[in-house]
């Protein structure tokens, strides 16, 4: 064995590159200066994080998953997580501005073709426009094959009309991936992909949604009431549309993974000075045994999912076999974390963690959403038992 291992070519054991930890470095630091002073408020008046925005757009950090072609960052799937990570350590409502325009945009990375792409991605990448992404609709949610919305051809045009619910960054964004039944009778393989402009006629939406987290990110309805759209914005063929929105979320849930680590990540990071600082009884809160197993804890299955997403990350970025089990096992296994971890630093924080005053009850309000879109947990470990390895 030893004979053997010595023969091995050299290579980096197990970790992010040098690049990637310059990069969680910025982001952090711009998170903490720019998105942080921001949070509680952007959270209290349900606002948009304009702050955040902006403050992205400058450092070229809102959509970094776009390839250099049309003018991104070109990172690496890795390195939007490293992003999203670092954001929603900070604000969850902010992280969903990268994490919703690769969900919006990846449709057409996989499917388009090349002048969609150019004529999309470019502004996406120069920060003029938001992409969201439309496939849940009021009776389609986990059975999104079973979607309403219809496209029919009328010459060299799409005519939809339909209603898609739970779209984040609705009325924000300009563009929307729209999922369409094209042919009824083909189910799941009679729904085509389409991009759809904000300022298309019959595009109009809903009111936002009152919600228990994630307040800064608008979560409104679609209405699609005869928009007429050209028949070359259809992504790929027809009929291919549910293929690749599967093939997205292969892809993005891992960027919900990140999300959900981020707030984790944040949620520990507080209750650990908050219990080095707080006495009772005479000495840090830190100090009592039970309180440092829960901070154990809290890291350890942090520190599992992290290892679990960026391996996920990894498989992406490979284009891996087993990107679907991946995936699903990521982001269902972080978001879990996420949904204890705030809940303990709520409870290491006692009395004052329930309270507005301190950020642990946002970011544990923040962290039930990661266990419910882009497929509830439940639905994380079907797909999981259908794709073990």
């Amino acid at each position: 064995m030893e004979r053997a291992l010595a023969g091995a070519p050299e290579f980096d054991l197990y970790r992010p590159a040098e690049e990637h930890d310059m990069l969680r470095d910025a982001v952090r630091s711009l998170a903490e200066a720019k998105i942080e002073p921001f949070a509680a408020e952007v959270d209290e008046e349900a606002r948009f994080p304009q702050e955040a925005l902006d403050a992205l757009v400058t450092n070229d950090l809102h959509a970094v998953h776009v390839p250099e072609a049309y003018g991104g960052a070109g990172a690496d799937a890795l390195a939007t997580v490293i992003v999203i990570e670092e954001i929603a350590r900070v604000c969850a409502s902010s992280s969903l501005i990268p994490a919703v325009n690769k969900l919006g945009s990846l449709p057409l990375m996989l499917s388009a073709s090349e002048e969609l792409k150019a004529k999309y991605l470019t502004p996406l990448a120069r920060g003029e426009a938001m992409f969201s992404y439309c496939l849940s609709e009021p009776e389609a949610g986990s059975d999104a094959a079973g979607m309403k919305t219809r496209a029919v051809r009328d010459g060299d045009s799409y005519v939809l009309n339909g209603v898609k619910r739970w779209i984040t960054n609705a009325g924000i964004s300009e563009y929307y991936t729209v999922m369409a039944v094209t042919d009824p009778e083909k189910r799941s393989k009679g729904i085509s992909a389409f991009v759809v402009e904000k300022s298309d006629e019959g595009v109009s939406f809903g009111a936002p949604e009152k919600k228990l987290g994630i307040k800064g990110s608008p979560t409104r309805e679609v209405y699609l009431d005869n928009v007429r759209i050209p028949a070359d914005r259809m992504i790929g063929a027809e009929g291919t549309g549910f293929a690749t929105a599967m093939k997205t979320l292969d892809h993005t849930r891992i960027t919900i993974a990140a999300q959900a680590l981020g707030i984790a990540q944040g949620a520990l990071d507080y209750a650990k000075g908050y219990v080095r600082e707080r006495k009772q009884f005479g000495k840090p809160v830190a100090d009592f045994q039970g309180v440092q197993f829960m901070l154990a804890d809290m890291a350890m299955k942090i520190e599992a999912a992290r290892q679990l997403t960026y391996a996920a990350a990894a498989t992406s970025e490979r284009g891996g076999a087993d990107l679907t089990f991946q995936g699903a096992a990521a982001k269902c296994f972080a978001s879990d974390t996420a949904m204890e971890v705030t809940t303990d630093a709520v409870q290491l924080l006692g009395g004052y963690g329930y309270t507005r005053d301190y950020p642990v009850e946002r970011m544990m309000r923040d962290a039930k959403i990661t266990q419910i879109y882009e497929g509830t947990n439940q639905v994380q470990r079907i797909v999981m038992a259908r794709n073990l390895p």
